[in-house]
């Protein structure tokens, strides 16, 4: 069954990673473009470590009759947007359903404990492996590479928005997600290239590989 934002309220979004990828800009462009259409958006973060490479969480709640608390249910997630896949794993398994989608970028983050050969990470595939048995739906998009050709890695955060966004997993147009990137940029520099990788998301989600 495909999914039906505008049917189902609230709509909830989660978008997942580490410090230092961008995920609360990303949270803040996806619910300034969805007030932009109308809805009452509620954003909520939560944090794990206090430092680059922790866990980070972004919920987006999109309503158009209330405002729900900013966190989302257990086992209430209708997408999960993975910056990093493991991070991906863990919240679609405690928040996720068989109803959830998955936008996933398969490249890892290292936390501090692998990289000192004290923990191991898992082989990425098994991480894919494990999500497809979890949700409706894993889409594979190689996020940071697109973004590397967009111009700089740091960009992926705008590319899985534009995924996001191209996929029709929020009831939010194109145009308004531009214009809230035109909004938060305005009078700094990146706009030019936040909006080239959201561009370039929209039509790439297209050829991501799709687990089912």
């Amino acid at each position: 069954m495909e999914p039906e934002p505008e049917k189902e309220d609230p709509w909830n979004v989660v978008i997942c990673g580490v410090g230092g990828q961008g995920n609360v800009l990303a949270s803040q462009i996806l619910a300034s473009a969805a007030v932009r259409e109308g809805f009452i958006v509620t954003v909520g973060e939560t944090y794990g470590a206090s430092q680059r490479g922790g866990s980070v969480q972004s919920h987006v709640r999109f309503s158009r009759r209330e405002r729900y608390g900013p966190l989302i249910p257990k086992g209430m997630a209708h997408v999960i947007l993975g910056f990093e896949p493991v991070e991906m794993l863990r919240v679609l398994a405690e928040l996720g359903s068989r109803r959830t989608r998955v936008i996933v970028n398969p490249r890892p983050i290292y936390p501090i404990e692998v990289l000192a050969g004290d923990a191991e990470y898992p082989e990425v595939e098994e991480i894919l492996g494990r999500a497809r048995r979890l949700a409706a739906e894993v889409k594979v998009v190689e996020a940071t590479e697109i973004a590397r050709e967009v111009g700089d890695t740091l960009v992926q955060n705008m590319v899985m928005v534009g995924c996001l966004v191209g996929d029709g997993l929020v009831p939010v147009r194109a145009d308004a997600v531009e214009d809230a990137i035109r909004e938060h940029f305005e009078g700094k520099e990146g706009y030019e290239l936040n909006l080239r990788a959201f561009r370039e998301g929209v039509k790439r989600i297209k050829e991501a590989r799709t687990l089912r």
